[in-house]
């Protein structure tokens, strides 16, 4: 989840609208996508910097329940987003029904003003995340590339110092009313991702060869919601579900495309947590790239990393920005309110010590309800009169399980992080 493209907007408003909660969209004219274009923007819209911490994640679940958790998570993940599809086409056939083109449209049309904000605060709030476990990573990886971890920069931390020097550059970035100007960048991201989890697959296989480190299957019952709370993190997307159908040209045969991109996204999860894993056994770090050494490759690499991250935190802090703006400014664009969210989100990353346990504390506190709970409710409200006892119980649990892993699945990320303070 790092580029433009798959921007997680709760509504279609734009910075010159003056919207209400019930303001009626206007979709925007859009090019129909081909089931190739279709599948591209799907891997866009999910693969991320949550990838970087699956061999970590394995090596605390064990290899075998990180592959089977991995694709449960998928399989999760695709039924949700397709029941959004199924609501929304369901309400769209209605007479006289407005347009709906995004997640928080489907809110605000199923649950009103209630639907709207709950979509609205879970799309905050992961959005948010995701800009801190940017900043994580690239203090993180700066300061093992250039300095001694342990040591410190002007009296400050080497991660405290380079988020700080981070800071000033980010509030420029973000003050940026458009993004215009800095969509291209998804395309540069994108490249450096795929190529980066390129060279740390085949630097993983070699180093398997030549090491055959001792590995665990299964880390135990402890560490399964903390395992699942990374992988629902790892396939974040749903906020682009709607509008990558709207834009499809064959809408029949969108289930079969995002299914397909769905099952090569989870090969691809899987090969990589566990080749990383397999690489380097219980030295796996929480980013993986870190331990690959400091050789020109490994370093180019980290850097390009970096730079992605970099520039991808004013694209994906927009839906941020559309929501506070929306709310506190009337649909406004106000630079001191983006500024203050910059600052609350550095601030934040300063405070966590580990990539992974962030990443399970995300998926399991926002993600989970954003993913799975609200799809469900949404799908069960919609269809409740249509719905057999079966299709009622399949929604009912999905909604229960979301809930208890939220819960169990926060406090165990929350206790990760607490005891790595420690």
């Amino acid at each position: 989840m790092v580029v433009f493209d798959k921007e997680a907007s709760s509504s279609s408003y734009t910075l010159t609208d003056i919207p209400s909660e019930d303001s009626p969209l206007i979709p925007k004219p859009s090019n129909q996508s081909s089931q190739p274009k279709t599948f591209a923007n799907i891997f866009i819209a999910i693969v991320g910097a949550g990838v970087l911490g699956l061999p970590y994640t394995f090596k605390r679940t064990g290899w075998v329940f990180g592959v089977l958790m991995i694709f449960v998570v998928a399989i999760l993940t695709y039924h949700c987003m397709l029941l959004l599809v199924k609501s929304r086409r369901k309400l769209e056939s209605r007479p006289k029904s407005p347009k709906i083109n995004s997640f928080g449209d489907l809110g605000f049309i199923v649950c009103g003003p209630i639907g709207r904000l709950a979509v609205d605060a879970m799309i905050v709030l992961s959005q948010a995340g995701f800009c801190v476990s940017y900043l994580m990573f690239i203090a993180n990886t700066l300061g093992y590339v250039f300095n001694d971890p342990n040591s410190t920069i002007l009296g400050l931390k080497v991660k405290t110092f380079y988020i700080w020097g981070c800071f000033p550059f980010q509030l420029g970035l973000n003050s940026i009313p458009t993004l215009t100007h800095l969509a291209p960048l998804s395309i540069f991201a994108d490249v450096v991702d795929i190529g980066a989890m390129g060279v740390v697959m085949v630097e993983d296989l070699m180093l398997f060869v030549k090491r055959r480190p001792v590995l665990q299957a299964f880390g135990g019952w402890s560490v399964v919601f903390y395992g699942i709370g990374v992988a629902v993190y790892a396939f974040e997307g749903i906020g682009m579900v709607l509008p990558l159908e709207s834009e499809t040209r064959e809408k029949k045969k969108f289930g079969k495309t995002l299914g397909v991109s769905m099952g090569f996204i989870a090969l691809m999860y899987a090969g990589f947590g566990a080749l990383g894993y397999f690489a380097f056994g219980e030295e796996t770090k929480d980013i993986i790239t870190t331990n690959l050494g400091k050789g020109l490759v490994s370093n180019l690499v980290q850097l390009g990393l970096c730079v992605n991250l970099f520039f991808t935190f004013p694209l994906m802090m927009n839906p941020v920005y559309e929501v506070v703006e929306r709310r506190a400014c009337e649909g406004r664009y106000c630079v001191w309110l983006r500024w203050v969210v910059v600052l609350f989100v550095s601030l934040t990353a300063l405070l966590v010590p580990n990539f992974a346990d962030f990443l399970s504390l995300v998926g399991s506190s926002v993600c989970i309800v954003l993913g799975f709970v609200l799809p469900a409710l949404f799908h069960l409200i919609v269809f409740k009169r249509e719905l057999k006892w079966g299709g009622v119980a399949l929604n009912g649990g999905i909604i229960a399980f979301g809930l208890v892993f939220a819960v169990v699945g926060t406090w165990s990320a929350l206790m990760e992080i607490f005891s790595v303070k420690a």
